[in-house]
Formats: structure tokens, C-alpha cells, sequence
């Protein structure tokens, strides 16, 4: 007996492509649940004809040497399980998810999936100053410029002002407190982010601490580093910022000064005109990740979820 394939007909013979791919573009929205729920079909089903349709969509789009590349991890669950993201920051689309966690290993597993020829060609990869990135960014791709994301950067800034806030609530007692209790988000949060009520209150906290005033100014200022078009430049602002740190007792600032001075090279790569591309698409795509994570809670398919990540940013079929 002879089994003859029809083309217009998906994985499952019950249904055909045109209509999984509907169901594909329904999942892009909601949840697998919400979908069959709406299509009276079985969560099963609806999932294996989305995960067939994301197929379509990373074989029609191929996969074409990326120049610059972003390097993230994300954590698929509890207990520090993670796994690395490879973004192509030209194209603005995920190329890579995969490993076992954050190590060189599974740094290493991207630029052998990407092959020799291909890795070559990469001229800049932005990543979180995590070193088994770099090392295995400089074994498999040294031609290739190293550029620290400044959003991690900004990121250890903030919380050096965390532990400040929060050393200052334990040296103060009674009515001293009342000014920083509860105001945690208050202080992290971009000035031109907070409400009028957020402003009040941050203008009244930082008239009622010293400390915490100057350790704000001080991280509002650190962010016109990034706007230096020469090294030179850059350095002279960061050293001057640095001796500002002098008899201010702020630990946790001199802490993230040090952690800047070990990777200055990194840091001073965002001066150079070849090294300019836009890291919004970073924020934009962990953002979308997270998204995705939450639609799909409780669902233990892995491979399910790298699906999602690496469709995330492709167009509809």
C-alpha cells in the first residue's frame, strides 16, 4: 500500500497548512490554552501546529552570518537554570538559544553551531561583562570587538544606590526613616519615568539625606559616559567621577568603580563610531522573552520555548 503526501496538509493529516498556520499566528498573541479554547481544540494540538509553524518561519528565514551579535542569558527556571541568547543586533533578530547554563561550554556550543566561516565575519559582540562570554567570544571570534551592555552596566550602578539606601535606613532610626522607607523604586527610577507624586517624593528624600542625594547625583552623572565620541574623553570623565567618590563613605560606589576599571576596554569600545548600533533591541527582546515565559508557564517543552524566542521577532507567515 502506497501513502502519498499532499503538500497543503500540516504534520497532523487532520488539518491543513493554511489552517496551522492561523493557529501559529493566534499562539504569537495568546496563550496555547486561550487558543484552543477557542478553536475547541486539544492544548496538545494546538501546540504541536504552532510548533510547526514556527519552523516554517526560522526555515524561510534562514540563518545568515551575523556582524554584530548579542550575547544574554535568560533563566528558563527556578534554581539557576539558565540558558544563552544569540541575537544578530543588525537584523534585530534571535539566532541562537541553547546550552546547559552560562558557561564557556555553552558559549562555545553558539560559535560551533555558527561554524568557523562564520564567526569570522563578526566584528562586534555586546554582551553582560559575565567573562565565560568574553572567553569564549575571544577563543572562537578574536577578530571580533568586545562592547559591555550599558544597561548591565547601569544595572550594577543601581544597585550600588540600592545598598546605599538601604544602609542609610539601617544607620537612621525613627522619624529619619520615614524619608527612604518605600522608596526604592522611587530612587532607581529615571526622574522623567516618575509621576508628579514620584517627584515630590524624590525631591523630598534627597532634601532629607545627605548621602543619598550625592550618591543620586552621582549616578545621573555617570550616564554621560556613554555619550563620549573619543577613549580619551571618556577616561578623563571616568577618573574625575571616580575621585569624586573621596571621603564620601560610599562603599558600594567604589565597589562599581573597580568592576568598571577591570573591564574599562569593554566599556571604552562604546567610544569608537564602528561600535555604534542600537542596544534598545536588547531591552526590547528580554522584555518579549519575558512575555513569552509567562504565556507559557507550566509548560515544561523546552524546545517549545525556543521556538517562541527565535520566532519572537520574524515576520507572519
Amino acid at each position: 500500500m502506497k501513502t502519498e503526501r499532499l503538500d497543503f496538509l500540516a504534520d497532523n493529516p487532520f488539518y491543513t497548512k493554511r489552517f496551522a498556520w492561523h493557529v501559529g499566528r493566534r499562539c504569537r498573541q495568546s496563550s496555547v490554552r486561550d487558543v484552543a479554547k477557542e478553536f475547541k481544540l486539544d492544548w496538545q494540538t494546538v501546540k504541536a501546529l504552532d510548533k510547526q509553524y514556527m519552523a516554517e518561519q526560522l526555515k524561510r528565514a534562514g540563518l545568515t552570518g551575523p556582524k554584530a551579535i548579542g550575547i544574554d542569558e535568560i533563566s528558563i527556571r527556578k534554581g539557576h537554570t539558565y540558558r544563552i541568547v544569540v541575537s544578530d543586533l543588525i537584523r534585530k533578530r534571535p539566532i541562537w538559544f541553547g546550552g546547559e547554563d552560562r558557561s564557556e561550554a555553552s558559549m562555545t556550543m553558539f560559535y560551533e553551531a555558527l561554524g568557523p566561516r562564520k564567526s569570522a565575519g563578526i566584528r562586534l559582540a555586546v554582551m553582560d561583562m559575565w567573562k565565560p562570554f568574553r572567553t569564549a567570544t575571544q577563543a572562537h571570534a578574536p577578530q571580533a570587538a568586545i562592547l559591555f551592555d550599558k544597561f548591565h552596566i547601569m544595572a550594577h550602578l543601581g544597585k550600588a544606590l540600592d545598598a546605599v539606601r538601604k544602609a542609610e535606613y539601617a544607620r537612621l532610626s525613627g522619624k529619619d526613616r520615614r524619608f527612604i522607607k518605600g522608596q526604592k523604586y522611587t530612587l532607581l527610577s529615571h526622574r522623567e519615568n516618575l509621576s508628579l507624586d514620584g517627584k515630590a517624593a524624590l525631591k523630598q528624600l534627597l532634601a532629607a539625606n545627605k548621602r543619598l542625594n550625592i550618591a543620586y547625583l552621582l549616578k545621573e552623572s555617570f550616564g554621560q559616559l556613554w555619550g563620549y565620541q573619543r577613549e580619551g574623553w571618556a577616561r578623563r570623565f571616568f577618573d574625575n567621577w571616580r575621585k569624586s567618590l573621596r571621603w564620601q563613605r560610599l562603599k558600594p560606589y567604589e565597589k562599581f568603580a573597580e568592576l568598571i576599571e577591570r573591564h574599562w576596554d569593554g566599556i571604552a569600545a562604546h567610544c569608537r563610531p564602528e561600535n555604534k548600533v542600537s542596544l534598545g533591541f536588547v531591552e526590547g527582546l528580554n522584555n518579549k522573552i519575558r512575555v513569552i515565559q509567562r504565556r507559557a508557564y507550566g509548560l515544561r517543552d523546552e524546545e517549545y520555548l525556543r521556538l517562541k524566542v527565535l520566532t519572537c521577532m520574524l515576520p507572519e507567515l
